[in-house]
């Protein structure tokens, strides 16, 4: 293969990723995604002798280190809200979110009323997710909405709710949460926050408290 023609595959390639990075809702995948585009672009500006191009891409490079360091730095303040079902907020929460919300429900409409737990996370005092799930008396949480805002999908609300709130659990007599895997990427997600499938279903996995 030309040397030329790798040049400017590698140039395609810088391109394509600082594109899919400013396509990120959030903006810790933005930054690391940008970061990886400017280190290729840095890359190929080297390979064709355009060190200005290197250069202030390099510079870029710099400016996402420093960002990603300070997120990863930053103490945010989470916090639990419970609600009721008749909650104002939520009512218009579960609206404005309602395209994203529909696979959760099997006939596309949003109703929630046969649950009986209805949780905020807040992050810095902003909404980040809500649950909503059904306590039956053998102390099981079946939840029904398990949702995060686009802006805080790094996991650490799922994180905190599933894993700092255990006194909160304690309190409702609740020792095992159950959630379906509505889809493959929610399937992901509930391993990665350390659920097990339950076995009897397929779709169906648990998280022992």
């Amino acid at each position: 293969m030309e040397p030329q023609l790798i040049y400017e595959i590698i140039g395609y390639l810088a391109s394509l990723l600082v594109a899919i990075s400013l396509m990120m809702a959030n903006i810790f995948r933005l930054r690391l995604l940008n970061m990886l585009g400017a280190i290729t672009f840095c890359i190929y500006g080297i390979l064709i002798g355009a060190i200005p191009v290197a250069a202030m891409n390099a510079f870029i490079v710099a400016i996402n280190i420093y960002y990603l360091i300070k997120m990863y730095r930053s103490k945010e303040a989470f916090q639990l809200v419970e609600v009721d079902a008749e909650d104002a907020y939520l009512k218009v929460f579960l609206d404005f979110h309602k395209d994203e919300l529909k696979p959760f429900f099997t006939d596309g409409k949003i109703d929630v009323q046969a649950n009986n737990l209805y949780v905020f996370v807040l992050r810095d005092m902003v909404p980040s997710g809500l649950l909503v799930g059904k306590v039956n008396q053998e102390g099981i949480l079946k939840v029904s909405i398990d949702f995060v805002t686009p802006a805080y999908r790094d996991f650490k609300t799922g994180f905190f709710f599933f894993h700092k709130n255990l006194k909160f659990f304690r309190n409702k007599n609740i020792h095992t949460i159950e959630a379906k895997g509505e889809t493959k990427s929610h399937s992901a997600y509930l391993k990665k926050m350390g659920f097990e499938p339950k076995g009897t279903e397929a779709d169906v996995f648990k998280l022992k408290l």
